[in-house]
């Protein structure tokens, strides 16, 4: 964790994340000023995962191309040119809505490489026992992130204005590019052959998860909460809070930050007993699966305010040991070729079915009972937790 090149790492980006944030906030301020739409303002989510779904198809053929150190300097390099110009754009013409979100678009694209770059990068910068340390220690600034980025971004915006927030991140994001650069990675990079079939490096990463026995476990687990999800966006939740609780749009933001919150405690707990929960990764898993699917039945069937924000707490406490315990096994097992194609295949299969599972999920919540999707949640929960208690003797550290 003293590791020069681990600082860089974690300090660019936390520098980029935070600039992700102050852009979206400062853009749908811009974009609310001159079109007054709710549904503008939500084809900017829409967008920007849209572009992560893309580039996380064909970012395999990127990976086998270049090291992960180029790869995370010119996405950061990229997207730094791209806000300048829809910053400039802004702050000099009246901007047209289609050629903003064309912005939003090639810069989520753009970010979409750099998020198996950066997961795949912090295994090579730390040493092997201090893995989950490292992990914690990411989640921890990631959830600050979360926890307090969107309220800065509205003071920022309220102080500033949308356009400069934009120009701020600019700085952000060009502060994020520089501290990159100084990265050491003493990885040997071994490109594909020019023969490798375009199809084949495509489908690679895939290939991966599906032979081993544990990367496919771990996968279904995920993909299985990618569609559970999707009950704690807000368009779901939103209605949760009116006709369920009965509460004031206010309890939106509390469940949010009481959420975060417990993203962050389990963070602080997991680096706190790092040396222990490297030896207990398997129980932590199967115990963290079950308890989500435990608290979201839970939430779903209560109407007391001040319950459900203990509820989804631990919510959050459970999802951040999940987190933790996966991306160490994938981490230590995984060979570093494989480690980036295998993180690119995951984001797509996240953005895919967390996209299908808004479109499903919302539509159950407009035409049942909303507490019928957090059953629907659990229920899915429950299936990919049982599916990984019987697949556990492949969750090992065991290459």
């Amino acid at each position: 964790m003293k590791n020069r090149s681990f600082r860089l790492l974690w300090m660019s980006q936390a520098l980029a994340n935070s600039g992700d944030i102050f852009y979206i906030v400062g853009l749908i301020s811009v974009l609310y000023s001159l079109t007054e739409s709710p549904f503008i303002l939500a084809l900017v989510p829409f967008f920007n995962m849209f572009g992560r779904f893309v580039s996380g198809l064909f970012s395999p053929l990127l990976i086998n191309r270049y090291p992960l150190k180029q790869l995370l300097v010119y996405s950061q390099f990229f997207k730094t040119v791209a806000l300048g110009m829809l910053a400039l754009l802004i702050s000099l013409l009246v901007p047209v809505v289609p050629v903003v979100l064309a912005f939003v678009l090639m810069i989520a694209f753009l970010d979409g490489w750099a998020t198996p770059a950066s997961q795949s990068m912090l295994p090579r910068l730390v040493p092997p026992h201090e893995l989950v340390k490292a992990n914690s220690f990411f989640s921890i600034v990631y959830e600050t992130i979360n926890l307090g980025g969107w309220a800065i971004g509205g003071l920022l915006v309220a102080f500033l204005g949308g356009q400069w927030v934009i120009v701020f991140t600019v700085g952000c994001y060009t502060a994020s590019t520089i501290l990159l650069l100084y990265i050491v990675d003493a990885t040997r990079f071994t490109g594909k052959e020019a023969s490798t079939r375009r199809a084949d490096e495509l489908t690679e990463g895939w290939k991966t998860i599906w032979r081993h026995p544990l990367y496919r476990s771990l996968h279904i687990l995920i993909a299985f909460e990618a569609i559970a999800n999707v009950v704690w966006i807000a368009s779901i939740l939103y209605v949760f809070v009116a006709e369920v609780l009965q509460k004031s749009e206010a309890w939106w933001g509390y469940i949010n930050t009481s959420f975060f919150i417990g993203m962050l405690l389990g963070g602080i707990l997991f680096s706190r007993f790092a040396s222990w929960g490297e030896t207990k990764l398997k129980p932590v898993l199967l115990i963290s699966s079950f308890g989500i699917c435990i608290i979201t039945f839970l939430f779903g069937y209560t109407q007391i305010g001040w319950l459900s924000l203990i509820i989804v707490c631990f919510s959050g406490i459970f999802q951040q040991l999940k987190g933790i315990a996966t991306d160490t096994f994938l981490q230590k097992n995984a060979t570093p070729e494989e480690l980036p194609k295998i993180y690119a295949a995951q984001s797509t299969i996240v953005s895919l079915l967390f996209a299908i599972g808004s479109l499903v999920f919302g539509m159950l919540a407009e035409v049942v009972d909303v507490r019928i999707t957090y059953l629907l949640a659990a229920s899915l929960l429950f299936i990919a937790s049982v599916h990984t208690y019987r697949q556990r003797r492949y969750l090992s550290l065991e290459k």
